[in-house]
């Protein structure tokens, strides 16, 4: 157990240097990820029940002391965002082999498995240089997988991923560099603890460096203007990658309240909370124009991908409010907004297979194998997604909402997401009509109907939505607490620099 906190790490990492051994026996690969996945699962859970007695787990490599040392700590949200990582990755897992997607193409399964050691990494580093190692690993793991399989519109889809990731992380270095240089540290408790002693001179400095450090985290979330490249990424990508890149704008998020929230929090004086009008304004900024791109999409995948988009731009208002009740809530929308999106890309390759030579387009095809059950399907995950009651994105809206009423933009607030709630419901209504009422034999030759486990890994993300409102209120009582401990700096601080902890 002294360990269990690194392993969440450590699993991936030799994980995907065991799958490089398998060679091309691409059975044997299946069959040690789906062990390797069952085992990080039992692992991520065993970490969130640790972190649910509201103390930090460290884990300082090599022994070495905060703030010289590597740390990893683990919280209740960072323990949340692990499992919910595994329970994504686990899904889009079974949907890869069911449809032999990872036979398209070489080292799909090791790519896989750095991918998890990247994110994993991401959400547990205490430290900010690490942070930028870890993004850059997921960086680099999400670009093989990306182009898994070829073909000229995904290449095309990838350079631009590439191009505007490599200048994120040129930016993050000169963020992270400005601010050892101002603060002498980059340990994110000890910059947090530095910054109440700040002199009024390198304010200025500070400052400029936290908000080009937002720049970055902007552009992993794919916040306006940065998130041009999310629609083709996601759209091209494979269904199973483009599942699992569902969370992968969450570490830009997660990222921002974690290092924002901690360096600029309330001990920061003249400092504090710097970021949170900018992403408040640039969050109903893209909602609004995530919406019209639900609605001018030309196919099904770039609507789920516009989709995202608009669930990022939710949480970044309900990160902007900066209270309490609105992180709370942003965390349940989060969860939600995870599992259904991946539910989502996995339908819509679904539907794609099964309309042969129309594919996603949105076109008139023929009538799909299995239409009643593929369309309830649909139906259910476009409820969820556009926030329709009874299920979880309704709940997620409501809270946030509700969060927004002591806030002096609340009229604003309300008018983008209840406009922009109608118009993707509006889109959605007239993307299953198209795909499923318009749908008839003279449009050609369906193709064949989707092998069982692909529909169950759908189905098994899928129940998420009701189960986030059977289960509403102790999960929104687990939220309110993580959020009270997000939000107590000083307890992170006094656990993070103190010599107690898990040594290895």
């Amino acid at each position: 157990m002294m360990h269990l906190t690194a392993l969440p790490v450590l699993l991936p990492l030799i994980g995907g240097f065991l799958l490089l051994f398998t060679g091309r026996n691409i059975q044997l690969q299946r069959q040690l990820h789906l062990a390797l996945m069952l085992g990080l699962l039992i692992v991520s859970g065993l970490a969130l029940q640790t972190a649910l007695t509201g103390q930090y787990s460290l884990y300082q490599l090599g022994n070495w002391q905060p703030p010289f040392g590597i740390v990893l700590v683990l919280d209740r949200l960072s323990a949340m965002l692990v499992l919910l990582t595994t329970l994504l990755a686990l899904g889009a897992l079974v949907y890869a082999i069911a449809t032999d997607t990872d036979h398209q193409g070489p080292h799909f399964h090791v790519l896989f498995q750095l991918q998890l050691f990247g994110l994993n990494g991401a959400f547990l580093t205490g430290d900010l240089f690490n942070l930028f190692v870890f993004f850059e690993v997921l960086l680099l793991a999400s670009y093989g997988l990306l182009l898994h399989g070829g073909g000229r519109l995904r290449t095309r889809a990838g350079l631009h991923y590439v191009v505007i990731n490599l200048i994120g992380s040129t930016l993050f270095l000169f963020a992270v560099g400005t601010l050892y240089g101002m603060l002498g540290t980059l340990n994110i408790a000890d910059m947090a603890q530095r910054m109440a002693q700040l002199p009024a001179e390198d304010q200025g400095v500070v400052a400029a460096a936290g908000l080009l450090l937002l720049v970055v985290f902007g552009i992993k979330a794919a916040m306006f203007p940065l998130y041009l490249w999310l629609p083709a990424a996601y759209a091209q990508a494979p269904a199973a990658v483009a599942a699992l890149f569902a969370i992968m704008t969450k570490v830009g998020l997660y990222a921002i309240i974690r290092v924002h929230g901690t360096v600029f929090g309330e001990q920061a004086g003249a400092l504090a909370y710097i970021h949170s009008q900018w992403l408040l304004l640039l969050g109903m900024v893209t909602l609004a124009l995530a919406a019209l791109g639900v609605m001018a999409s030309r196919g099904l995948r770039e609507q789920v991908a516009y989709l995202v988009l608009a669930s990022v731009a939710t949480l970044l208002i309900a990160i902007g409010l900066n209270t309490a009740e609105a992180l709370a809530a942003s965390l349940y929308y989060l969860v939600h907004s995870t599992l259904i999106a991946g539910a989502m890309f996995l339908l819509a390759d679904i539907i794609s297979r099964s309309r042969a030579a129309m594919q996603d387009q949105f076109i008139p095809g023929p009538v799909l194998p299995n239409i009643i059950l593929i369309g309830s399907v649909f139906m259910l995950i476009a409820i969820a997604m556009t926030g329709m009651p009874p299920l979880s994105g309704f709940f997620g809206k409501v809270m946030i909402l509700h969060a927004a009423l002591a806030h002096d933009w609340y009229a604003a607030i309300v008018a983008v997401i209840l406009v922009s709630g109608l118009l993707m419901i509006i889109s959605m209504a007239r993307t299953g009509s198209l795909l499923f009422y318009k749908a008839h034999e003279s449009h050609g030759e369906a193709g064949p109907a989707s092998k069982p486990l692909a529909v169950a890994a759908v189905l098994a993300l899928l129940t998420a939505a009701p189960l986030l409102v059977v289960f509403a209120q102790p999960f929104t009582a687990f939220t309110e607490t993580t959020t009270a401990q997000l939000l107590n700096t000083q307890a992170y601080i006094e656990a993070v620099l103190s010599t107690a902890g898990d040594l290895p």
